[in-house]
């Protein structure tokens, strides 16, 4: 009788943490169709285990999930592009941008929803330079990885790879996000219920596999027969990146029919361990090297500014008698300083809007035009 609150109690004090995946990957690989078929296989399980969902492009018109947290509801993407002149890509990150200054509020949403969630998912937008070079990117993955497991799960579009150079530029942003982020990676090769993903497995796993395609497909030679500067310049990136794929795990799924969602789930529980062996020592390393760093600066900077004063009093020991803190003078000069500026509502060019304050509207009479 006893047993069961003891159990239960330590089963409580025992549970994981949830694990974060943060779907990144090229614009029509198919991030969000995967992260709705991923959460509909999460609610069909026994029992049940729906994730927390953050939707996190602001440039979407609709979502096939239900997002718990939704970027559209804190930044107008229209309202971005208006006010700071900008277009569709540049408003998608001055938007992510903006809802970053934002991020430590949803941090605190998913950590008070830890407990009683599995799995944390993000999808992103397709503008896949955020994650390479903007510090949105950066600000995300950093902030989430310092406090919960996370793993990057990296979108193909399967049935586009199959030449060899969509191929490798696709394994080239992969191996710049991973090193950027230096988070757990999985390799999703999605669509495969349009076209196998075996052959960019043989083409990881097989160099003289990836040549022979190389080889086979148009475009690789000029008139004389030669290989081209394309070809050369592939043939030896896949040999720098050969002890790349050896650190990858990868897996086929199909967004629209669910296969291989189970192997996903399973290939995202061995990255929560490689998280927990290599990712936290590593961020545990750097956090102590940062702090040692600081304390370096701020010790030398104190001295430097000693030593200044001390010679300045060796060469001026009168002034220094007049070098005193008067708390009185302080107070006047700040009253003398203080400047009253009446401003209008009406906005005035140069205004600082902040844009984190709208709220979504509904398109204007906007016309998107659709696939024919």
């Amino acid at each position: 009788m006893d047993a069961t609150p003891a159990s239960s109690s330590t089963s409580a004090v025992d549970k994981k943490k949830p694990v974060v995946i943060i779907t990144i990957g090229m614009a029509g690989a198919g991030k969000s169709t995967f992260v709705q078929q991923i959460c509909s296989y999460l609610h069909s399980q026994n029992p049940p285990s729906p994730p927390y969902v953050l939707n996190l492009d602001p440039a979407v018109v609709n979502v096939p999930f239900e997002a718990n947290i939704d970027i559209r509801d804190t930044v107008d993407y229209h309202e971005v592009m208006k006010q700071y002149n900008l277009g569709p890509n540049g408003g998608i990150l001055t938007a992510l941008n903006l809802f970053t200054t934002k991020f430590d509020q949803v941090l605190e949403l998913v950590e008070k929803r830890a407990d009683s969630v599995d799995y944390v998912i993000l999808d992103t937008p397709g503008q896949i330079e955020i994650f390479t070079w903007s510090a949105s990117g950066a600000i995300i993955t950093d902030a989430i990885a310092s406090s919960l497991p996370t793993v990057v799960a990296y979108v193909i579009d399967t049935p586009r790879t199959v030449a060899p150079a969509t191929f490798m530029s696709n394994m080239l942003y992969a191996c710049s996000i991973l090193y950027k982020t230096k988070l757990p990676f999985i390799l999703v090769f999605n669509k495969t219920d349009v076209q196998s993903h075996d052959f960019a497995l043989e083409w990881m796993h097989d160099f003289e596999a990836f040549q022979m395609a190389l080889a086979s497909h148009q475009g690789t030679t000029d008139e004389d027969g030669e290989p081209t500067y394309m070809n050369s310049l592939m043939n030896s990136m896949s040999l720098v990146l050969d002890e790349f794929y050896k650190h990858l795990k990868a897996v086929g799924v199909s967004s629209v029919t669910g296969a291989g969602v189970k192997e996903f789930f399973e290939a995202v529980e061995a990255s929560r361990e490689e998280y927990e062996k290599e990712y936290i020592p590593e961020l545990a390393r750097v956090r102590a090297q940062r702090e040692e760093t600081l304390r370096q600066t701020k010790e030398e900077s104190m001295s430097r500014v000693m030593k200044d004063l001390a010679i300045d009093r060796e060469r001026n020991p009168e002034a220094a008698l007049h070098d005193r803190w008067d708390q009185e003078d302080e107070e006047e000069d700040d009253v003398e300083d203080a400047d009253i500026i009446d401003r209008s509502e009406e906005p005035w060019p140069g205004q600082y809007i902040d844009l984190t304050q709208t709220r979504r509207r509904a398109d204007e009479g906007m016309s998107w035009p659709r696939p024919t």
